[in-house]
């Protein structure tokens, strides 16, 4: 009991996020996790994500990987636990705990009553489309995943409409895809939502996900359906798109007060949007940034809606689509907002933050930090699955590993793998247009450090690295390595040390570009990239020479022939005057 309570001494002081407690409900104890951001605050959310049979809080905790989303939105989450492992589905014992959770996170916490959002996978979705019925009152929205009344859906006359969110996988072997419609009709026709559904195909770039909308019905509910193609029974969180992102997304616009502000919600770019300029200190220019929203009032209309950049009013429009053009934004965080006004001259906001960098040095493999991710800005292929960063809850395939051997070059390295071993069939690529992240070079002269090691090769496989223009996919430097490191296919395994290698080029346009890393064209080829940084070594305003510095991409002198040679001619080149020479009948350019 001193462990628990210490526990919440600490995490009420912001030291542990994630504590696990219990609550006594109607003589019987039992357990939940709780997870609160730090500099949560009053009046935040709350949302309850119950677990499947035979599973339990910590499980689904791990399952829907909510932290992120709640770190950034400053919700409240609990993660309930059900009696042996399962729910009440018809009656009132797991709807009471429920209620006493709500009252004690109001207690603890100060959370907002009138958002409290409920979703459930598996029996725990059933158990959310349960409490449909029997607490409306006091859950605001549902998002039931994998999961609805197996025996028939029912909606009592003397409920609100109710705003829901229903994600499935079409492959699901346990609770039948097919009957999600149904489910979704008898509440569809509650809220008097219209009967032909608004259908988005490639949801967010997702080709596997098709959103369909049903609204707005009665009091401006809408009830949506997140179809997952060829997706079993598990919580889906790959290609970009995290189940409780959408959750949050779709729950945050509901709230049960009668408030009278308008809803606003930014459409793209998406939260955490990165640009990347390499280029002279206080020269690098970015793209422009279009900024969408939706908009709408219960008890009125929208006059306008405003945009801003953080205090500073950049566009306002009075008719849909809701969009700004954002232009020659500075380097930092920025904080681009929407505002509504409607007719009453009453406002409601939605922000996003995106954020603009100029370095002159970029460590990618920072954020080879946490196992099971792939990374924001990353795209991995294995010839079977392609994987979107950010995203993460992966066991199995292409992601971030965590290694722990005593001994070891890294603590952590992206994974990729060709599984059918066809030419360039297993890639990692960085800075594609279907990630968040756009990396822009200036013309000059660039080196790409990295480490990379084979993970169950012994035979070792070498790896093809590329650097490309986004636009056209134009190779600008290319390199073939061959590691001799192999980790063992063990993340405890001792490996080590790994030798640093460098790609040289020169980009002669301002542009957007791709680094790209191939494993080899073999079965089960593979590469852990543990360090890659790419460093601006000089820029050239005025443009790249007249030969164009392509003789320069004699791989920086002839990187194909040879790492021993390249050194030589590095040795050679520290005693030359910088200039334009001629060796073995190639051009080179001595800095």
């Amino acid at each position: 009991m001193k462990k628990v309570l210490l526990s919440f001494v600490l995490l009420l002081t912001g030291i542990l996020p994630t504590v696990a407690d219990n609550i006594t409900v109607g003589g019987t104890q039992r357990a939940y996790i709780v997870y609160a951001p730090r500099n949560l605050g009053q009046n935040r959310p709350l949302l309850i994500s119950c677990h499947g049979m035979n599973q339990d809080a910590n499980y689904q905790k791990g399952m829907l990987a909510i932290e992120s989303v709640a770190d950034t939105a400053k919700f409240l989450t609990v993660f309930p636990e059900g009696i042996d492992k399962s729910w009440d589905i018809s009656g009132d014992r797991d709807i009471n705990f429920i209620k006493a959770l709500i009252d004690k996170m109001v207690t603890q916490y100060q959370i907002d009553r009138n958002r409290v959002y409920l979703s459930g996978f598996s029996m725990g979705g059933m158990f959310t489309y349960h409490a449909m019925n029997k607490i409306p009152d006091i859950i605001t929205a549902f998002a039931p995943i994998s999961g609805y009344p197996m025996w028939g859906t029912t909606a009592n006359s003397n409920v609100r409409p109710i705003p829901i969110i229903h994600t499935h996988g079409t492959a699901d072997d346990v609770v039948s895809f097919s009957g999600v419609q149904g489910a979704l009709n008898v509440w569809i026709n509650h809220n008097g939502c219209p009967t032909t559904a608004k259908v988005t195909r490639n949801y967010r770039g997702a080709a596997h996900i098709t959103r369909r909308v049903w609204g707005p019905g009665n009091e401006g509910v809408e009830v949506v359906l997140m179809e997952m193609a060829d997706k079993g029974h598990w919580i889906s969180n790959d290609n970009g798109v995290k189940t409780g992102d959408e959750i949050w997304r779709f729950c945050k616009r509901y709230t049960l007060s009668k408030a009278t502000n308008p809803e606003v919600s930014i459409t793209a770019p998406k939260e955490g949007l990165t640009y990347t300029c390499f280029a002279p200190e206080g020269a690098a220019t970015f793209p422009d940034i279009t900024v969408s929203a939706t908009a709408f009032d219960l008890n009125g209309t929208v006059q306008k809606v405003e945009f801003y950049d953080g205090e500073t009013l950049v566009a306002t429009t009075e008719n849909t689509p809701y969009e700004a053009v954002f232009t020659r934004l500075a380097p930092g965080v920025h904080t681009l907002k929407a505002v509504a006004i409607d007719n009453d001259g009453e406002a409601g906001a939605d922000s996003v933050l995106v954020t603009l960098a100029a370095p002159q040095t970029l460590d990618f493999s920072k954020a080879f930090a946490e196992a099971g991710c792939v990374p924001a800005g990353w795209v991995t292929q294995d010839s079977k699955e392609q994987r979107i960063g950010y995203a993460n809850g992966f066991t199995q395939g292409c992601r971030v590993l965590r290694f722990t051997g005593a001994t070891r070059a890294f603590d952590y390295g992206l994974y990729f793998r060709n599984i059918g071993g066809k030419n360039h069939q297993g890639w990692v690529k960085y800075g594609l247009v279907n990630t968040d992240n756009t990396l822009t070079l200036a013309p000059g002269h660039y080196t790409l450090k990295y480490q990379i090691c084979n993970w169950n090769n012994p035979e070792f496989s070498p790896v093809e690295i590329l650097v490309q223009q986004r636009n056209n996919f134009q190779t600008v430097a290319t390199q073939t390595y061959t590691p001799d490191v192999n980790i063992g296919n063990v993340a405890s395994n001792s490996f080590g040390p790994v030798a640093q290698q460098t790609l040289e080029f020169d980009v002669a346009t301002k542009a957007d570009f791709v680094f790209v890393f191939y494993a080899a064209a073999a079965e089960w080829a593979d590469c852990v990239i543990g360090q890659l940084i790419l460093t601006a070594d000089s820029y050239d305003l005025t443009g790249i020479s007249d030969v164009q510095r392509s003789t320069l991409n004699v791989q920086r002198y002839y990187d194909l022939q040879g790492r021993q040679q390249r050194s030589t001619f590095n040795d050679q080149r520290s005693t030359l005057k910088s200039g334009l020479y001629v060796k073995n009948g190639k051009k080179l350019l001595v800095k």
